[in-house]
C-alpha cells in the first residue's frame, strides 16, 4: 500500500473531526480550503512547489476526460458558487448534491477534489439536519456515472446520493441497536 493512501487515511480522520469542530461556523472558501489543506498536509503532493496544499489549484485539470474550471477562474468561480448556494435560503439534499455536482466541475484543487467535495456533502448534510452520506464502494460507479451525467439525467446522482442516505440509516441503526444492547 502507498505511503500516501495510509497518510491520507490518517489526514481524512483529522479533516473528519475539524468538520465536526466547525459546524457551526460559516459555510466558506476558507473552510474549503482548510479541508483540503488537512487532507493533503505530509503527502509527496505536499512536496510539489506547484502543488498548493490548501490552496486553489495553479495548473489546469480535469476529471475523467472533462476540462474543469482554468485556475485563474477558479477563484470568482468558487465564489459564484458559494454565492448561489447562500442565495437558497432552505438546503435540501437536492441542493447539495447540485452544490457538489458545480463543485467537481469546477475541480478548484490540483487533486483531492472528490474528497474534499463528500466531506462538504457531509457536513453540509449534518448542518441543515438532512441524513448525511456516504459513497462506499457499492454506490461509487453510480456515483461517477452521476457526475457525468448530471446535465442530462439529474436523477442519476440523486437516487444514488438518496441511495447512499438509506445505507447510513442502516449503518445508524445497526450502531444503535449494538450500543442499546452494550447498555
Amino acid at each position: 500500500m502507498p505511503v500516501d493512501d495510509i497518510i491520507e487515511t490518517s489526514n481524512h480522520f483529522v479533516a473528519f473531526d475539524y468538520l465536526l469542530d466547525s459546524i457551526d461556523a460559516p459555510f466558506s472558501n476558507a473552510l474549503i480550503k482548510k479541508f483540503h489543506g488537512i487532507l493533503k498536509t505530509s503527502t509527496s503532493d505536499a512536496a510539489k512547489e506547484w502543488f498548493m496544499v490548501g490552496e486553489w489549484k495553479k495548473r489546469p485539470n480535469e476529471v475523467g476526460g472533462t476540462e474543469t474550471t482554468l485556475p485563474q477562474n477558479v477563484g470568482n468561480d468558487m465564489n459564484r458558487l458559494n454565492e448561489w448556494y447562500y442565495s437558497l435560503g432552505k438546503i435540501t439534499s437536492e441542493n447539495i448534491v447540485e452544490y457538489h455536482y458545480r463543485f467537481e466541475k469546477i475541480h478548484p484543487f490540483q487533486d483531492g477534489n472528490g474528497r474534499v467535495g463528500r466531506l462538504i456533502m457531509f457536513r453540509e448534510c449534518l448542518k441543515n439536519n438532512i441524513i448525511p452520506l456516504i459513497i462506499d464502494d457499492n454506490h461509487k460507479q453510480f456515483y461517477y456515472r452521476g457526475l457525468k451525467e448530471f446535465v442530462n439525467v439529474r436523477a442519476y446522482l440523486l437516487d444514488t446520493c438518496l441511495s447512499a442516505q438509506d445505507t447510513y440509516k442502516e449503518w445508524v441503526k445497526c450502531f444503535y441497536g449494538h450500543m442499546k444492547t452494550i447498555i
